[in-house]
């Protein structure tokens, strides 16, 4: 039950994401779109009362009960910037907005790698947290191995998150070079 509830909170994130979008840039009904965006915590929402009542029932912490934690934690931490870059990518698309700006080179795009791996971060802490909430509450009554497993999953994105982060930072990518003042001058007299 748990697998198909995640699922279908996956589905229904992007469904009222198109729809939010599609109210706000084809219909023109940009207060309905905040309405209806509005909407997608309600998904995770629905998804923890979920998880507790099935391990209330006597459910045997599994590897479901982590894939949800950690879907809520993604959701919880990185849902809000998806929404906004789709809605940039939408607005360049099909409202005439600027195109989306992901720094390429240097120190500005070390920076924003530091911000995703923040919030990786935070999405890992959050699901640890959920997994430490299910083991108290399951410990004394069931195996909670694979909870326990989940929260080792959570410490591996946080140190892969930190380490692409710091290679952008150790080995900044560097803008490619102008050309020469002379090869620019005989590439543009080639035209």
């Amino acid at each position: 039950m748990i697998v198909t509830l995640i699922i279908i909170c996956e589905v229904g994130f992007w469904v009222l994401l198109a729809a939010g979008l599609a109210l706000r840039y084809g219909a023109k009904m940009p207060r309905t779109s905040i309405g209806v965006l509005l909407c997608e915590p309600l998904l995770e929402i629905v998804l923890f009362v979920a998880t507790v009542i099935d391990l209330k029932n006597g459910a045997e912490p599994d590897w479901k009960h982590g894939l949800a934690a950690a879907y809520i934690g993604y959701s919880v931490a990185l849902g809000h910037y998806t929404v906004k870059w789709v809605d940039v990518c939408v607005a360049h698309r099909f409202a005439g907005g600027p195109p989306p700006s992901t720094p390429k080179y240097g120190a500005a795009r070390a920076v924003h790698e530091w911000k995703i791996a923040a919030r990786w971060v935070l999405a890992a802490l959050i699901a640890m947290a959920l997994l430490q909430g299910a083991v108290w509450y399951v410990e004394g009554d069931g195996d909670v191995g694979s909870l326990r497993m989940w929260q080792q999953k959570m410490l591996w994105v946080i140190g892969i998150n930190v380490i692409i982060a710091g290679t952008y930072t150790l080995f900044p990518k560097k803008a490619p070079a102008a050309p020469p003042a002379e090869r620019r001058e005989d590439l543009l007299s080639k035209r």
